[in-house]
């Protein structure tokens, strides 16, 4: 279960960065609500898959779900740059995500 909440931790967490753009520096009342309400909810899912999850593992894969989450979201529909070399920069931190899933499961308590 905490691989699941690590997820979703991670898409909530492309949620509330997208959202800072739309809050313009907290003075857009709606989206400045949504945007903390995510960042809570992100934040709330990380510190539950790191019971299980290792700090380090748990942190790299909830950061780079948010950056290429976020980096997608920006190319597809912000009309952010989309070439060869950004779409390889982000191939490999999902390598790098999955390897972490791959090498460490539970933490050592």
């Amino acid at each position: 279960m905490a691989w699941v909440y690590l997820f979703f931790a991670g898409l909530l967490e492309c949620g509330w960065v997208i959202g800072l753009k739309y809050t313009q520096g907290f003075t857009k009342l709606q989206p400045s609500v949504l945007t903390v309400l995510a960042m809570i909810a992100s934040f709330w899912l990380l510190a539950e898959a790191m019971k299980d999850i290792p700090v380090g593992t748990a942190y790299a894969v909830w950061a780079g779900i948010g950056a290429v989450g976020v980096a997608i979201i920006g190319m597809t529909i912000l009309g952010e740059q989309k070439d060869l070399a950004r779409v390889a920069c982000l191939l490999l931190i999902v390598a790098g995500i999955v390897g972490l899933k791959l090498v460490g499961t539970t933490a050592n308590h």
